[in-house]
Parts: C-alpha cells; structure tokens; sequence
C-alpha cells in the first residue's frame, strides 16, 4: 500500500491489484471456515465453534472490502495493466464516473454484490447477537455458503484483477456512455441491497428449517430484515425507471424489459412474503407459505444475476458475458432451489394447524393480495423466460412485448389495491360484515362518484376529446385507496392518539399510500400524454397541449469526455416564458459512442420532455416534444412505498426482538433448537 501522485498534486492512497486479489482468496477462505465452523458447533454442542461464527463474518467483510477498495483505486489511478480497468474506463474520464465504474461490467460489479453480501452477513452477525446460539449460527453459515459461491465465481470465471502482460496500453477504452449518469453511480448499490438483501430471510427461513423451528418467533426475529431489503429494492427498481426515463432519450419509464422483469419479480414476492410473515407473527398462520416465499424470493434474485450477465439476453440493462460464466451461475441457482426445496420437503412443517379465522378476516385479504401477487410474478416470469426457452429449443424467436403484460398486470394491480383497500380496516381472526360495510360505505361512494367525475375535468384541461375510461377505474381505485387509509387513521388518532399508533402502522400507511399515489402516476400520465415527433430547424415553433416550444437556435459544446450539440428551446405558455430546455446529442470521444440526453421541464402536475434526434438535410432535426401529465408521481409514489418499509423498522417490538428473545416464547423456541441439535 503506498500514496501515489495523481492530477494536480493530489494523491491516493492505492492498493496493489495483487493484494485485492490476495484479500479476495483469503475472504474465500474465511467464508468457508464461516460455512463449516458454525452449524457444525450447532450438531455438537460446542458453543465456541458457533460463536466463531460472528467474527468469520466480520473478518470475511473486511478482505472483501480491501479487495473493493484496491479495485477502485486502480480505476481513480489509471492503471491499465487491469484488463477490467483498461475496458472500462480512461484518462479523461471523470473521476466520478471513474469510481462508479468500478461496478460498471461484469466484474466489478459481482465484487459489489460479494461486498454488500459480506456487509449483509456482518449486520446480522452484530445485530442478532442475543438471538438463540444455534440458530444464529446457522444463518450466518447459510450465508457464507452463499458467498463462498460468490467468491468462487469471481476467482474462477470473473477476476477483475486479471493483468494484461508483459505490455499495458497506455490508455483505456471508455465507460459506457449510458452509464455515465448520476442515478447509475447510486442505482446499483442501492439495487443490490436489496437483491442481495434478500439473501438474510432466505438464510432465516434455511435455519428454521434444519431446527424445525416455525413459530412466531421465528417471523418475528425476521420480518425486520425482510422490510429493509424490500425498501431497498424498492428505493432501485424507482432509480432505475427514473433513469431510464431522462436518460434514454424516449420518455418511457418501463420497457417490460427482462432485464427490468428481473428486478421486479423478486419484488413482487419479497412483497407477498412481507406480508405473510406478518400474518405468520400475529396469528401462527401462513408458516410453510412464509417459508418458501423467503425461498422463492433469493432465488428469483438468482434468477435475475443469471439472466443479466449469463449473456442470454440483449438488453440496455445487460452485462456481456460468455457461456462459461452463465454455466456457473445456473449451476449455482440449481443447487440453491433444489437444496432448498428438498430440504422443506423433507424438514418443512407437516401440520399446518386450523385456520384461526372466519369471515372477513385481516388474514382474508392478506391471503388474496399474495394470491394476486404471486399471479403476477407468474405472469410475468413466463413472458420473460418462454422467448429465450424457445429460442434454446430451436422453436423458433418468439417476441413478448408491453401487450401482453399490460393486459395481465394491469387488471391484476387494479384488484389488488380494491383488496388493500379491504385489509386497511379489517382485524385479526374475523371483522363483523356490518361493522366493514358500515366503515367503507362512504369511502367506496366518495371514490366512484370522484372516480367518474373527475376524467371530465381533467378532460378538458388537457384537451382531450374523449371521456378516458382507463383514467377513471385509475382515479376510482386511488380514491379507495386513499379515503380508506385517511379514514382509518383519522378514526385511530381520535380514539388512541398519535403516540399509541406504532411505525409499523406508520410505515404500512406511507407504503399503501405510495402505492396510490404510483398507480395515479401511472394511469393518468398514460391517459393524459402526448408527443409530437417533428422536422425542425432554428427559428421554427411547435405547439403541444397548449404550450409552444420555439428551437431559438443550436450551438456546439465541448467537455472533457465529450463533444455536443445542444438545442436551446424557449418554452412558453400563454404568451409568457416557461423554462429554457437544451437537450443535447453527445458524441464521446474515447469510443465514438453518439448519446440522446434529453430536456425535462419537471413539474408535479406535468412533464415537458424534449429530445434532440439526428441532424437531417438543409439544416434541419429530427425532435420528439412529449408533455406527460402526473408521471412524477410515479417516482415519489415509488419513494414513498420504500419510506413506508424503513418507517416501519422503528417499531418498538423489532427493536426488543433484535436483540433477543423475549418470555415464555423465546424459552420455548431455545428448548426446541437445542433438542433439534
């Protein structure tokens, strides 16, 4: 380790590529001591040996973070003796985009999801230190075997320290161009907390199965890292569609992409596993159901790793990789599926017990809005995956675009939040129909006549002729929504005041609420839009939805990585000026790449987007103008659903449960384990 010069005097402190390599074998080696050491402990009883397990853990962050950072600095230094280093980036690319190309390929980015894995790891390792011996021990040996599969994949098949010898260039390629934007220097991290996330409840669900333990206890010791990793792949899944919209140049927020579909599949079952864990800690109901929705869930993130970087599919989102590494992965996903679906066959619970509940009943709902979501990922994984099966069956090349999962999802997500709506009010065990009916009479009244009434006006102020039949079931099932929740939590604070109510019911409003207010996004702005796509050229106006956009003339800009000729558009309404937008086409010096970065005039209300398409004769542009009315509240709706999960980790209960074991339940649950071992 030693400092090194580096652009105006400054220097780094660098990290010889050697070493990182060498710290990646040794947190090789620490994963599987953290593998082995543990649950062998749990079987005879040595308490030491389980124990070794915490600090395994901590130890195999640390090499993995030395790797990290010796990779990261051989990109801030230029050092090009780095085949990674020297295919993704150069001298004059900017040292933020220098950092973040760390995790811009193939490489780099599976040394980020092996770091935020080993950070998962450590935090349980800390966090849960008063949980039961034996069963902590065999989460954090779960979750080394997992990183131990990691590991091997970058040593074997992915090693971003890999030397180009006995002559380096002296200089490097170029960073995607796509991927030299601010929301891709923080959307993959916070991605990857959350796919990797999922690995802990996936490890929960794992050591319950080898203790026979599935009470509610063991719910309840989980549920806290289930809603963090949910928050945040719901914070990524938002960044990537916010990202996707201003920086590809066609104003669309969701491709139905399979790489996009990889994301949120797991989403969708992290979300009904949330929820049946929930109804697991209060009730004792839904425990096999809980057990194999942990299960699924880390395996469709699997799924998603395969489908990225095996080099099966083409897409904006993808890694390019050969079939050897798209082999280990699969083998990978193989054994983690199967394992662990032959291990809940063979250890999963065998009596299920009587349903504690009748009639209109909170588990009633919750059990519908799992059905439905689980539907929906269904739906969604064969449209995904059946292309690229009959492609590989030589069936032929078979397309699956936006249609077809607009016309499952889109029925199904309107159901889904008439039966949200439903569980917001109902109890635990059964609720009287009367007493529901006599609750959700006036928000289901207010919401139809709001629901049909308000398309007319908002027909008229965005000039559209016909009455939108989409945006009003959009604005009824919104309506619901909302009035339901402003209804019950008016009727709370009356009768206990703000502070009987926990975070956990803070955080399911502000989730529920997100939800609405994403969906109101969704429909109105796809009701609402509409573009035009013009020939232009300096001097001309264009009119679009009432505003006038006049392309007052062109000019060329450069910077250190770019050369650009940027449009300066005077955007005006009613005769007064708006905004200036210039959207510019960007050509990247280091590999030629030509670039769309588009113009927003972003409002709550409304968008106005503007991009700069190719140059054509006689001094003219190709431009596309799209006024796209509510589709910010897409991104805050999405931001609020990810508040919502981290709100609801302030509750009090996760908090004692943290750290350990309370009462007769806990005794219980230890008497159990260590009968088991």
């Amino acid at each position: 380790m030693k400092r090194i010069s580096h652009r105006k005097g400054k220097s780094i402190m660098t990290i010889n590529p050697e070493l990182g390599h060498f710290a990646l074998i040794v947190a090789l080696c620490l994963a599987v001591l953290q593998a082995t050491v543990p649950i062998v402990g749990s079987y005879v009883g040595l308490d030491r040996w389980m124990r070794a397990g915490q600090s395994l853990a901590l130890g195999h962050l640390v090499f993995v973070f030395i790797s990290f950072v010796a990779l990261a600095t051989a990109f801030l230094n230029d050092d090009f003796s780095l085949r990674y280093v020297m295919e993704n980036s150069n001298k004059i690319l900017p040292s933020h985009y220098k950092f973040s190309a760390v995790w811009g390929a193939h490489e780099g980015s599976l040394l980020l999801w092996s770091l935020i894995l080993a950070g998962w790891s450590a935090a349980v390792a800390f966090l849960c230190r008063r949980l039961p011996a034996i069963f902590l021990a065999r989460v954090l040996s779960v979750m080394a075997m997992i990183a131990v599969g990691f590991c091997l994949f970058l040593l074997i098949t992915s090693n971003p320290f890999e030397r180009i010898l006995p002559f380096s260039p002296e200089n490097g390629s170029d960073l995607n161009p796509l991927l030299q934007d601010f929301g891709l220097i923080v959307h993959p991290p916070i991605l990857y907390m959350g796919y990797v996330g999922f690995a802990v409840p996936f490890a929960f669900a794992i050591a319950a199965l080898l203790g026979g333990q599935f009470d509610s206890a063991w719910a309840r010791w989980c549920r806290p890292w289930i809603n963090s990793a949910w928050a945040f792949l719901t914070f990524g899944i938002a960044l990537g569609s916010w990202w996707a919209y201003y920086e590809l140049g066609w104003g669309g927020w969701w491709f139905w992409d399979p790489v996009e579909n990889a994301s949120f599949l797991p989403w969708l079952v992290g979300t009904a596993l949330m929820h049946s864990a929930a109804a697991t800690e209060k009730r004792g109901v839904f425990k096999s159901w809980t057990l194999l929705l942990a299960i699924f869930t880390f395996s469709l993130s699997l799924l998603g790793t395969f489908l990225v970087r095996s080099g099966v599919l083409t897409s904006v989102h993808a890694f390019a990789s050969d079939p050897e590494r798209g082999l280990f992965i699969l083998i990978f996903l193989g054994t983690v599926v199967s394992g662990s679906l032959v291990l809940f066959a063979a250890r999963g619970p065998v009596k299920t017990g009587q349903i504690l509940f009748r009639g209109a009943a909170r588990e009633l709902f919750l059990f519908a809005n799992n059905l439905i979501l689980m539907t929906s990922m269904a739906m969604i994984l064969i449209g995904t995956l059946y292309p690229l099966i009959s492609d590989a069956l030589d069936l032929g090349k078979v397309s699956v675009g936006p249609p077809y999962f607009n016309f499952f999802f889109v029925p199904l997500t309107l159901a889904l939040m008439i039966f949200l709506g439903f569980s917001i009010r109902s109890r635990w065990g059964g609720t009287r129909s009367s007493w529901l009916a006599g609750f959700y009479y006036l928000p289901a009244m207010l919401s139809f006549c709001l629901g049909l009434g308000l398309p007319v006006l908002l027909g008229n102020v965005y000039s559209v002729a016909d009455y939108s039949y989409s945006a009003a079931v959009t604005l009824i099932c919104v309506l619901w929504v909302t009035l339901t929740i402003c209804r019950d939590l008016i009727g709370k604070l009356r009768s206990r005041g703000v502070a009987a109510l926990s975070a956990s019911y803070w955080g399911m409003c502000t989730a529920h609420f997100g939800l609405a207010v994403c969906a109101l996004g969704i429909g109105l702005s796809t009701a609402y839009e509409s573009q035009k796509n013009m020939r232009v050229m300096a001097g001309d106006r264009v009119t679009l939805a009432g505003y006038e956009f006049h392309l007052s003339g062109l000019s060329v800009v450069r910077e250190s990585n770019y050369e650009a000729t940027r449009a300066h558009i005077v955007v005006t309404f009613d005769g007064k000026e708006l905004s200036i937008l210039s959207p510019e086409k960007r050509k990247y010096f280091s590999g030629g790449q030509v670039m769309t970065e588009a113009a927003i005039d972003a409002g709550l209300t409304r968008d106005l987007y503007v991009a700069l398409g190719e140059p054509l004769d006689s001094g003219y542009w190709a431009m596309r103008f799209q006024f796209k009315p509510f589709v910010r509240c897409i991104w805050l709706g999405g931001l609020l659903i990810g508040i919502g999960g981290l709100v609801s980790l302030a509750d009090r209960r996760y908090r004692k449960k943290t750290g350990a074991i309370q009462g007769a339940s806990t005794s219980a649950s230890e008497r159990k384990l260590s009968r088991s071992a």
